[in-house]
């Protein structure tokens, strides 16, 4: 049975990660959308369907793995048969959740080590984004997003680890797509916008603040995994 409020919280915390974690995304991509943009041929007049299909490109390639690796996790769950080891996999969802409210409050950096085994993904698909710039179309953009989207982060990478331990593609998908689209606003923002919201995102308040939301929504999990178990 498809527990609505459990993947609704999920979308949101996900979505949550996302807006909080844009100070962070800004840092690492800000660089890739600006190049994109500069690679544009000056002829052409579709700079913002550009950007916008490049980062549709990369959710996509979040919703995806989300879907495949928790759809993975699901069927290794039931081959070792239990509901109770699908509780305990919350339990642990719940963890991850708090690491990243550590992670993005910079309280804790030990999540740096999901982004550092995200490497050997990425050494083999580095090479392919090449054949796409510069873009010689606007549509050229969204498969150029999509590989873009395993460049190795410790946020997308602890997310997805978070995902996957949902055991369920459904789950996985929204969690991921959640977060891409929280992504979305500050990946939008280009040049000076982009450092001006980076200022705010980065401020220690709004990090610390952001942080405890997202805890908040990691207890409650924690707290319905412990109602499924008594």
């Amino acid at each position: 049975m498809v527990n609505v409020p459990m993947l609704v919280n999920d979308f949101f915390s996900a979505f949550l990660i996302g807006i909080l974690g844009a100070g962070h995304c800004i840092g690492m991509c800000s660089g890739i959308a600006s190049a994109l943009s500069f690679s544009i041929s000056p002829t052409q007049k579709n700079g913002l369907l550009s950007l916008l299909l490049y980062n549709l490109g990369r959710i996509s390639s979040y919703s995806i793995a989300g879907f495949i690796f928790a759809a993975s996790s699901s069927v290794l769950i039931i081959w070792m048969g239990g509901k109770e080891s699908l509780i305990y996999l919350r339990i642990f969802a719940a963890i991850m959740m708090l690491l990243l409210a550590c992670y993005i409050a910079r309280l804790w950096n030990g999540l740096i080590i999901v982004e550092r085994a995200g490497q050997l993904i990425w050494r083999f698909i580095k090479p392919l984004p090449q054949y796409f710039l510069p873009l010689k179309h606007p549509l050229l953009a969204f498969p150029l997003g999509f590989l873009w989207g395993w460049l190795p982060c410790g946020l997308v990478y602890s997310t997805l680890v978070w995902a996957i331990s949902t055991a369920d593609a459904v789950n996985g998908f929204l969690i991921m797509l959640g977060f891409g689209l929280g992504t979305l606003p500050a990946m939008m923002l280009v040049g000076s916008l982009s450092h001006r919201l980076k200022t705010i995102l980065n401020k220690q308040w709004f990090r610390y603040s952001s942080g405890l939301i997202l805890a908040l929504f990691a207890l409650q999990t924690l707290y319905i995994a412990y109602k499924q178990l008594s």
